[in-house]
């Protein structure tokens, strides 16, 4: 248990920092432009490289792949879980035209749009979690090839 604390403790923090920037850009009315929504990717990277690096900091010569994998993915999942039921609660109980102004088109023609709009929210939180945390371990691992021997190729000769 003690090892996944770390990474909750940065899923929090991310999420927070996710909500936080949200609500800014509600404030100065752009929380509907879709484009503002990138940045929500630097926010949750920083979140997950913040948390894989401490995580290698704490465990000096135990870290490996699977934990600084597994300590990314929390974070990043977490981040993702709790901004979602932020979102869902922001968009129908907080301002109810909000889904309305996001997508007009598709407001009116699809049913259950409140479901679509929650699910790609969460969908890109944990795909971007994934994706991520992929790349932030090429950092983050230890090569396999540090006490093999290099082999030398013979030098051509003219």
């Amino acid at each position: 248990m003690k090892l996944f604390t770390l990474p909750i403790r940065f899923g929090i923090a991310t999420s927070g920092s996710l909500i936080a920037y949200f609500l800014i850009l509600s404030l100065f009315g752009l929380h509907t432009n879709v484009f503002y929504s990138l940045f929500n990717g630097v926010i949750t990277g920083f979140g997950i490289y913040e948390a894989i690096k401490y995580m290698r900091i704490q465990q000096r010569e135990k870290f490996n792949y699977t934990m600084g994998f597994t300590t990314g993915i929390i974070t990043g999942f977490m981040a993702t879980l709790i901004f979602t039921v932020f979102f869902a609660i922001y968009s129908t109980e907080l301002n109810r035209d909000f889904l309305e102004e996001l997508s007009t088109v598709w407001f009116k023609d699809y049913k259950n749009f409140e479901g679509i709009v929650f699910f790609t929210v969460a969908i890109m939180g944990f795909a971007t979690s994934l994706v991520l945390t992929l790349s932030f371990m090429q950092l983050f691992k230890t090569s396999r090839n540090q006490g093999k021997k290099t082999a030398e190729f013979p030098k051509k000769s003219l």
